[in-house]
């Protein structure tokens, strides 16, 4: 996808096609990034949050309960600073790279993204931290990772997790409406797609997620 700016209704991710698809991402909608493990929706979720953050100066409520706090900001400054995360990550950071941290560090420093990594969120939680939130700042994303990790609000659980999952999400478009914010929430697929010859998702693997109900929007 391309990058660009240009003038729309909603939020901006950042990327046009997106953009031009949505629209840019609207108040009260709950989107959900769906993709199987390890193909990117934390990144993508995070290049959305730095854009959003960075150039429209709107704040951005992270909620990772996948990855730490040190983490993520650890992704953002490469991000930010066009290093290789890889290179971070094992310590094999050339003179230049951290001129490049340095300078991406500064901004990240005056940049409004609130990072909580509290494990076993529930909605209510995530509830009243927004709202904590939208008090203080002009807030224009939640971001949640993700949304599988999330606790229920059943005292006892559950015995059908998808049920659960489907419960969280119906949550999740009420507190976007609520709040009037787009929530763009992570989700895993379901096995299903692996067992297809092109790989390709279609719309029953996020039912069979848990995470597709007549509230959401993908």
């Amino acid at each position: 996808m391309h990058k660009d700016k240009g003038a729309i209704r909603g939020v901006p991710t950042g990327f046009r096609d997106l953009d031009n698809l949505l629209a840019g991402l609207q108040k009260s909608d709950l989107v959900i990034l769906a993709a199987r493990p390890s193909v990117g929706k934390s990144a993508f979720a995070l290049n959305i949050a730095d854009h959003v953050a960075c150039e429209h100066k709107k704040a951005v409520g992270i909620f990772s309960l996948e990855m730490s706090k040190e983490q993520i900001i650890d992704r953002l400054l490469c991000l930010r600073g066009s290093v290789d995360s890889w290179k971070l990550r094992t310590g094999n950071l050339e003179d230049e790279d951290f001129g490049k941290l340095n300078y991406a560090m500064g901004m990240l420093s005056e940049t409004p993204i609130f990072i909580d990594d509290s494990p076993f969120l529930n909605v209510m939680e995530i509830r009243t931290k927004g709202r904590r939130l939208l008090m203080e700042q002009d807030v224009g994303l939640i971001v949640i990772d993700y949304l599988q990790l999330m606790s229920g609000m059943s005292k006892h659980g559950s015995d059908n997790r998808v049920q659960e999952v489907s419960e969280i999400s119906r949550s999740l478009k009420a507190l976007a409406r609520e709040l009037n914010v787009p929530i763009l929430a992570l989700s895993q697929l379901s096995r299903a797609v692996e067992h297809r010859p092109d790989k390709k998702p279609i719309l029953a693997d996020l039912r069979e997620s848990g995470c597709l109900t007549g509230d959401t929007i993908t």
